[in-house]
């Protein structure tokens, strides 16, 4: 029986040895995990794809309002139709772009924090890594200003849709002092969107009122508001990177040189340990 149970109490203590090491490996793993930079890839995927895909949805429903209410003769309008059409394509691109280097960034940040993590073992940082990372600090800093203007652009269709639509809310307010409907107008060659010949070029009273009822200009206006706020989120995301970035390159920078002055130790304390060695056997030598 005793053989049995010696059997049984080492098969225990090896599964317990085994789930401690699965164990001890999860906690390593989940330790060497980029939190930060995972949470601003997620933020930033998050705004670029609001803010692309809203932005192409509202973009065709502004289109269909001009033509229908606004331009009647397609030649008017032509130069806006293509400047949307562009603006789409660059809408693709962008999207694409920033799924790319949300990648690159994230991958990145798993290399500057397993840089971090083996700051006392044989890992070292290269030359090359740390060029890297100033570049990709530079780069996010130059997307970050760049995106600071996409989030102004993005908030001028905003404020011209609510234009609209609070003056839709005017005309149906029964407390409105309004002695003519017809006299309340909106148009929209003033902004620059259409040409001042373009016919009719804006719309009164109960036209103004069946388009702020119409399902595109109901659609176009959230979806505006919805591009806008992913830009804004896009902008946060790459203020949150451009911290993580700013923080791993200096623990790299930091890194590289704790490395040097560890080579410079270690060569010294052999050196000294060379001197003793020769010393004693000249002691042994003369003795």
């Amino acid at each position: 029986m005793k053989p049995a149970m010696e059997t049984a109490s080492e098969d225990n203590q090896e599964q317990s040895q085994d789930r401690k090491g699965c164990f001890e490996c999860c906690i390593k793993c989940l330790g060497g995990v980029p939190y930060a930079s995972l949470v601003a890839t997620i933020l930033c995927f998050s705004g670029v794809a609001l803010f692309c895909g809203c932005g192409h949805v509202a973009l065709t429903g502004t289109v269909t309002i001009l033509e229908n209410h606004f331009s009647k003769i397609a030649t008017d309008h032509a130069m806006l139709t293509d400047v949307v059409q562009l603006m789409q394509y660059v809408i693709y691109g962008i999207a694409s772009f920033f799924f790319l280097y949300g990648i690159i960034l994230l991958a990145e940040g798993f290399y500057t924090t397993s840089a971090v993590k083996e700051l006392h073992s044989e890992f070292k940082t290269t030359v090359c890594g740390r060029c890297i990372s100033g570049m990709f600090v530079f780069l996010t800093y130059i997307l970050g200003v760049a995106w600071l203007g996409v989030f102004g652009f993005s908030a001028v269709p905003v404020f011209l849709f609510y234009n609209m639509w609070s003056t839709c809310a005017a005309m149906r307010s029964p407390v409105a002092n309004v002695t003519s409907v017809d006299s309340i107008c909106v148009d929209v060659r003033q902004y620059g969107i259409i040409p001042w010949h373009a016919t009719p070029g804006k719309a009164c009273g109960s036209t103004l009122d069946d388009i702020c009822n119409t399902s595109e200009f109901y659609l176009s206006y959230h979806l505006y508001i919805v591009a806008c706020a992913g830009a804004g989120a896009t902008v946060i995301a790459l203020i949150h990177f451009l911290m993580i970035l700013s923080a791993n390159w200096a623990y790299l920078k930091d890194a590289s040189h704790m490395h040097a002055y560890q080579d410079i130790k270690s060569k010294e304390e052999q050196e000294l340990q060379d001197i003793q060695s020769r010393s004693k056997e000249c002691l042994n030598s003369y003795s």
